[in-house]
Parts: C-alpha cells; structure tokens; sequence
C-alpha cells in the first residue's frame, strides 16, 4: 500500500509542476507549487504512514543513519520522468519526509536567463565560479546547465562531488565523473584532496560547507583548474567576506591574496513568483571579477564592491535590487515579492513611490499604499 501511495504522490508532484511533497504527521501530504503550501485532498497521515512511505524509497543504508543520527539523505530516480532528493528526520519522535524534484531536463543559458558572459566565462581554462542564493533559489539547475554547457561544446574531464548528486549527466564531447559523498567517497574533504591526481579540467564542488572545502577549492583554481560551487550568500560581496571569514585571522590576508588572484565570478539569486500566479523567474546580482574588483578584494575594500558592479554593465554586470526593479517595471512581478526580495527595499519603495506619483493607473497608487512602510535594510 505504502509503493502505492508514494507512487502517486510522484506522479501528483510531476503533474503539478511542483517542486517539493511535504510527508508530516497529522498533516495531508503537502506540496509546494511555485513557492506556495498546497495540501492534497487525501487522508491525514498518522505515524505508521510516514514510516511505510520513508521505507518504500529509503535505502537500507539510510535507514541506518536515520536509527543513529536522526536524519539521513538521499536521491533516487522516478522512472524517466525526474529525480528526487529526499530528506528524512525525526521530529517529535515520528518520521519527517521531505522530497524535492529535481527535473531530468537540463535548461539551456536562455530558458533560466543567464547574462550572456557566463558561457564566455565557462570556456575559461582556470578560475573560481560561485553560485550563491538562499536554500530553494535554483542555484543547482544554474550549475548543471552550465556544466551542461560544457559538456556539450569542449572536450574536458569534468568531475563533480555531490550529496547527493542531483542532476545525473552523461558523456558527450567532454568525460564527467560524479561522486556521491556517503556513496563513492566519505567527505567532501576526502574528495577534493584526491582530486587533483584525477587529471581533472573542471570540477564542481555541491557546496562550500566549512573551511577545509573552501581551501581545497581555492587551492583547485589556483593550479589550473575551472571550479564550480554554492553557498548561502545573497551578495556577491557578501560572498566573499563570508569566505574570508571562515578562515583565522592570520590567514585573512592571505585568502583575499588568493581569492583575489582566482576568483572569476558571483553569480547570487532569487527565485520570484510571477506576477500571473503561475511559474517563477529568478532575479541575478553579478559580478565578474576585473582588475579593479580584485583589488578591492586584496584591499579588504569589499564595502566598495557594489559601486564596481553598477559601473561594470558593459560586462553584464548587475546588482540584484536593479534586476527586481526590471522585472517590477516590466510587469513580470509584483512590488510585494520585489521589496521581499531585495537588499535595500526602503530605497527600491522610494523609487517606486515616485514612478507611481506619476502614474495614472488607480489601482497600481492602491496597490503601493497597501503594502505600508518598509524599513531601509542593508
């Protein structure tokens, strides 16, 4: 009964577009549709559901780890039609499962909305290439369509680390190797460390997660290798004061030498709702990393970081606050999901306030007078 069911959740959240089912004591199933809750019309699980639907998908391994740490992850395939990523806990003492969907179509740089530049700079030999957003902005389909894009167009050994791996690609011009910490190797560290000797070209690490990762990935640019990960920032400069700050203090100075000197781009994101109710589209700050940013880097100038973004349009260059503007201005969403989204909401409310002391439109003046103060954050 338990296959059954799950089999029909899979299907519900494929049918759906949805991008996460929710299975949670004294709850139906939850699914997350365009960033929004929607619980399904089916029975209210009870404690001995979520421990038959958690052990029709879970491997034994993981079942291991869930009995002695409390939470296990992850990921398996759906048929042809997707994969998962699962993510299972205790709470309250009963059995949490949480799966997101990863879709086996690999979008190409127009569908997601890349700036142009991000396919010059995959042909780059060597560098340092950071992917950056909250939890859920779209940050591993950005990766897999750029290593996609590899793939597809230069003959490189490309080699990722993952947990657990997400996209699954195949060989075309380039060879790709996929590790499965937990699986095919027991740490992001351990990976990274034997890496090198693998003749790699490029490399993908899932997530810069503490200070041993970050110093092999830097270590990796830095001899002559294309490197490709994430982290939870939401700024580019942000970004790279969180690396510096991993490290200790007496090492500070040496890693804005390093990072200066390999880091090639931050691209940060956010996923917004359409403003039709249906589908959503992600937001970018960019930045590309030219002499005089990477200066302000080895200068510990990063507060000066956003004013070298603003004049770098030529290289398609943005901050994240003017691209929800564009995609406010131009209808594609709302000013709520725009000042929830942005860095500076209080300046992009003054901006707004005076488009719409101009405008004619009634409904656009009500729409911002509901929406009440917003304080100015940095």
């Amino acid at each position: 009964m338990a296959t059954v069911n799950m089999d029909r959740l899979l299907q519900a959240c494929v049918a759906q577009g949805a991008s996460d089912i929710h299975l949670v004591v004294d709850r139906a199933p939850v699914l997350r549709i365009d960033g929004q809750l929607r619980s399904l019309e089916t029975k209210v699980l009870e404690p001995d559901d979520t421990v038959s639907l958690m052990k029709s998908i879970t491997p034994e391994r993981n079942q291991q780890e869930l009995q002695e740490e409390g939470g296990t992850d992850f990921g398996f395939a759906y048929g042809e039609e997707a994969r998962f990523r699962v993510s299972v806990f205790r709470q309250k003492g009963n059995i949490t499962v949480v799966l997101r969907l990863i879709p086996t179509k690999i979008l190409t740089f127009e569908e997601i909305g890349l700036p142009k530049i991000c396919a010059a700079l995959c042909r780059r030999p060597r560098g340092l290439f950071l992917v950056t957003g909250p939890t859920g902005c779209g940050k591993t389909t950005t990766l897999a369509c750029m290593v996609n894009y590899i793939n597809e167009n230069f003959d490189r050994h490309i080699i990722t680390v993952e947990e657990p791996i997400e996209y699954y690609h195949t060989h075309k011009k380039s060879i790709i190797n996929q590790r499965e910490v937990g699986v095919d190797v027991p740490s992001f560290g351990e990976a990274l460390r034997r890496v090198l000797r693998m003749d790699p070209d490029v490399i993908l690490v899932g997530e810069l997660r503490d200070l041993e990762t970050i110093e092999s990935a830097i270590r990796a640019a830095e001899t002559g290798h294309l490197v490709f990960s994430t982290l939870h920032t939401i700024s580019a400069a942000g970004t790279i004061t969180r690396i510096i700050d991993v490290f200790p203090v007496n090492q500070q100075e040496q890693i804005r030498t390093q990072l200066s000197a390999n880091l090639m781009a931050v691209l940060s994101q956010a996923l917004c709702p359409l403003a039709t109710g249906r589908g959503r589209i992600a937001a970018y700050e960019f930045m590309v990393v030219t002499p005089a940013i990477s200066n302000l880097i080895r200068e510990n100038k990063t507060y000066r970081i956003d004013s070298s973004i603003q004049t770098g349009r030529k290289l398609g260059m943005q901050l994240l606050d003017e691209h929800l503007w564009q995609l406010y201005e131009t209808g594609k969403i709302t000013m709520e999901e725009m000042l929830d989204k942005a860095r500076q909401p209080g300046q992009l409310q003054d901006k707004a306030m005076a488009r719409l002391k101009g405008a004619k439109v009634k409904g656009k003046r009500a729409e911002f007078e509901d929406m009440g103060p917003i304080l100015r954050t940095d």
